[in-house]
Order: C-alpha cells, then structure tokens, then sequence
C-alpha cells in the first residue's frame, strides 16, 4: 500500500471553520522512558524532535460536542507559544502549519485521527476588497 505513516494535510482540510486555543501547551510524556519522579518528554520517532500537546476547539458546527475538543501535537525543540488572545473573544483563534494525521483504531474500538504540526500561529487576516480566496481557509469571500 502507497500510505504508510502519516498523511500531509492542510490546515483547511482538517479545521475549514476555523479552530481556537483551549488549553495549555504541555510536554507529551514518554511513558516508557519515565519512571517514577523522572519525566522524560517524547521524541517523534521520525524526526527526533521535542513533541509538544495543545487542546483545541474545533469551529465547525456539525461536529459533535463530544469530539469538539481535540489534542494537536506539535513538533518543536522547545515549548511553541500560542498566538495572542483577541480582544472580544473569550478564545484564542489558532492555525497550524506542516500538518499531517495519522490514523488509529481508539479505546473504544473506532477510528481516530492522530493530528501533529509543525507550526502554530496566529491566523492570517482575511482578504478585505475584492473577491478572492482567505489565506485562512482557502475558500472564496465576497467584497
């Protein structure tokens, strides 16, 4: 078979309304390599970076409440910060670069998607005149 580890993806195809920053940026744990007291954060098994975790709310009005919150995993050599909070927001709109997922079959038996990143930052303003596509979400905007 042609895929084997992770899929590239766009920032469109896996968030196309949109996502925001609900939770802190962590260290992934190593749970085979820590022992009791000594943390020892991942390493991605292709790169050898640092893994990084964030919780995000994904925008999109038909997924269900309970899947709305999801973990993205951020490869970086040290802790990402996530973009400034915007004034009259009550959360902070995100986006990622370098995306790719990684399918696996869940604790309850169902797929999932494994999300990694390699960039997060804050979203790319909209175009303002003119018809065009956002830089944002690739989709078109009328003046």
């Amino acid at each position: 078979m042609a895929l084997q580890g992770p899929i590239p993806v766009t920032f469109a195809q896996v968030f196309p309304h949109g996502c925001y920053v609900v939770g802190e940026v962590e260290p992934v744990k190593d749970f085979d390599a820590s022992t009791n007291g000594r943390f020892v954060q991942t390493r991605d098994k292709k790169s050898g970076e640092l893994v990084w975790q964030v919780a995000v709310l994904d925008a999109d009005p038909e997924v269900k409440p309970a899947q709305k919150t999801v973990s993205v995993k951020i490869l970086a050599p040290v802790q990402p910060v996530p973009p400034a909070p915007m004034p009259g927001l009550p959360f902070t709109p995100v986006e990622f670069d370098g995306m790719a997922v990684t399918a696996y079959v869940n604790g309850a038996g169902r797929l999932a998607w494994s999300i990694k990143v390699r960039e997060m930052y804050a979203p790319r303003p909209l175009a303002t005149s003119g018809a065009g596509k956002s830089a944002a979400n690739g989709k078109e905007n009328a003046a």
